[in-house]
């Protein structure tokens, strides 16, 4: 059913219900009060004939014992005078006898020829008077008060059901005038929708919808720069391994071996470059990473170290003792993140000098710190303050250094995703430091669950890791 057709169907039964019920309250107390209004009538005419009778000389009384008076009729109304005695003295009609025949006093119905009458019966100083109504003039006067009283409501009821029609239109027309819109639209257009002239009420749905599109606008784009980077960046490589196999292929010795080395090293820095693109468009996309592993700061640091330096050759600093902390992001992306910084740093570093882990809680000597800072220092030449704006962007390379330029482009995705921020800077002269901070699971107090119990002796040296490098 239409939302139009439940607003009409729901209103017009409840004003019909409503003003039916108030209809039916008004016409049953209109038939009380128009009964009530009439049997008033006929008492008040008995006692005004008692009044009147007791006016009358002795001698007017004389005469209606032997011959009753007549008294002219009233319309719609009979009366008649009984003496103490039980004889007529008094009547309106001479063929009502059984009808206003003396009875109990006050009202009744009696019924003679099949014509149903409203009697009433007042007794004063010995005189009997009896006045009576007919019921089908008084039914036929009540239909027309009820004919009167009813036609205005009905009037008003149609009214109200048209003015509800109109209502509703109207009402609904913005809606209408949004799907007319929509409709319009070409299918590749993902700019606003326009909310001027809208009610109040539309506009959240307006503004939930603009979202929506500005989200898929933005998933759009990064297909297309994904699509643009993968065949700008992977077109070198590609074009530099067919090459070399082709020379491999002419030639022969030495001269063909070194050709196939160098293309197997575009092979491996083509599928580098693959890796890094595809985990860079998880990243920004919307794909969940979670394994449900928890992302141990120390396990992370272990991790991310093994893959920067498989071999175990570099110098790489690590602080004494390790917090008891929980990333709150997936383990993968923050293994990835510390590892593109230490390559970073590795790579662009003087040779054989440190590279300094350390972690700092946020905020510092909190119990229960929100976020953690991993930094990354190494020793450089120099890097300008232009050059640091730009390391985070896509495939941008220091002058004609070697790698892909998404190293630290990932990690400045990772942390934007999950509430984080990377910085750079250059502490002292020919020092770089690489921030990375990360947000942190809250720990609730209590006994912890099987799958949040800490884990005890988190205390490791530089000596101990390398030895667990070996293994």
């Amino acid at each position: 059913m239409s939302l139009r057709a439940r607003l009409l169907l729901t209103l017009g039964l409840t004003l019909v219900l409503l003003w039916g019920l108030a209809a039916a309250w008004l016409l049953r107390d209109l038939h009380d009060q128009f009964v009530a209004t009439l049997d008033q009538r006929l008492a008040q005419s008995a006692r005004m004939v008692a009044a009147l009778a007791a006016q009358l000389p002795q001698e007017v009384w004389l005469a209606a014992d032997r011959q009753a008076l007549t008294i002219p009729p009233i319309e719609g109304l009979a009366c008649q005078v009984h003496s103490p005695s039980g004889e007529i003295m008094a009547r309106t009609h001479a063929d009502m006898e059984d009808i206003l025949a003396v009875g109990g006093q006050g009202h009744s119905y009696r019924e003679s020829d099949g014509v149903t009458w409203r009697v009433f019966t007042y007794e004063r100083d010995g005189l009997i008077i009896t006045t009576a109504d007919r019921m089908d003039e008084r039914n036929l006067l009540l239909g027309n008060v009820i004919k009167v009283a009813v036609v205005p409501f009905v009037v008003a009821l149609l009214g109200s059901l048209v003015a509800i029609w109109f209502g509703v239109i109207r009402g609904l027309a913005p809606l209408e005038q949004l799907r007319g819109a929509l409709s319009q639209r070409h299918p590749d257009a993902m700019e606003p929708v326009s909310s001027a002239g809208m009610p109040a009420e539309i506009r959240p749905l307006i503004d939930t919808l603009n979202a929506l599109l500005a989200r898929v606008r933005a998933a759009f784009v990064r297909e297309q720069r994904f699509t643009s980077d993968a065949a700008h960046e992977l077109r070198t490589p590609l074009t530099a391994a067919k090459t070399h196999l082709q020379v491999a292929r002419r030639l022969e010795g030495p001269a063909s071996h070194k050709a196939l080395k160098h293309a197997e090293q575009g092979i491996v820095r083509l599928s580098r470059t693959i890796d890094q693109l595809l985990t860079l468009s998880r990243v920004e996309g919307r794909l969940v990473f979670d394994d449900g592993v928890p992302s141990e700061i120390e396990e992370v640091v272990i991790l991310a170290r093994r893959d920067a330096d498989p071999a175990g050759t570099a110098n790489i600093e690590l602080p004494l003792t390790w917090p008891d902390l929980e990333l709150a992001i997936p383990r993968e992306l923050s293994i990835t993140a510390l590892r593109n910084l230490i390559e970073n740093a590795l790579r662009h570093g003087h040779d054989g000098s440190p590279v300094t882990l350390n972690v700092v809680p946020e905020p510092a000597g909190c119990d229960a710190p929100d976020q953690v800072t991993i930094c990354v220092r190494n020793e450089v030449v120099g890097v300008d303050p232009e050059v640091l704006a730009q390391l985070t962007r896509r495939f941008w390379r220091r002058g004609t250094q070697q790698g892909s330029g998404l190293g630290l482009s990932i990690v400045a995705a990772i942390a934007a995703r999950f509430g984080g921020n990377v910085t750079f800077s250059c502490p002292t002269q020919g020092s770089f430091e690489a921030r990375l901070t990360l947000p942190l699971v809250r720990r609730h107090e209590g006994p912890a669950t099987p799958d949040q119990t800490p884990r005890k002796g988190p205390i490791t040296t530089t000596r101990v890791m390398r030895d667990d490098d070996r293994e």
